[in-house]
């Protein structure tokens, strides 16, 4: 592992997008979530800008974290899968 990565915590797991928008729609309850949004849930389709400004809309949390926690399973996605190869080695 390079020293860059020396003081930052790198996951060996991955929290899906859909795992997180599950648990806001079990705590908010009476939200219906359309077909989109369960694509999202069930692994099918990622967090598009525009999905994460109606994600904002529906759980009052911004665009931005809808979008960086896509962004940020996406990079975790590859390290690990980066890490899996280079351990198979």
């Amino acid at each position: 592992m390079s020293k860059d990565f020396k003081n930052q915590y790198l996951p060996d797991y991955l929290v899906t997008p859909g795992e997180v928008i599950e648990d806001y729609l079990e705590a908010f309850g009476n939200i219906e979530a359309d077909e989109t949004i369960k694509k999202i849930v069930n692994g099918m389709s990622p967090i598009t800008p525009e999905i994460a400004l109606k994600l904002e809309n529906m759980f009052g949390r911004p665009a931005h974290f809808w979008n960086n926690l896509e962004s940020q399973f996406q990079e975790d996605r590859l390290r690990l899968k980066k890490l899996d190869v280079l351990s198979n080695l």
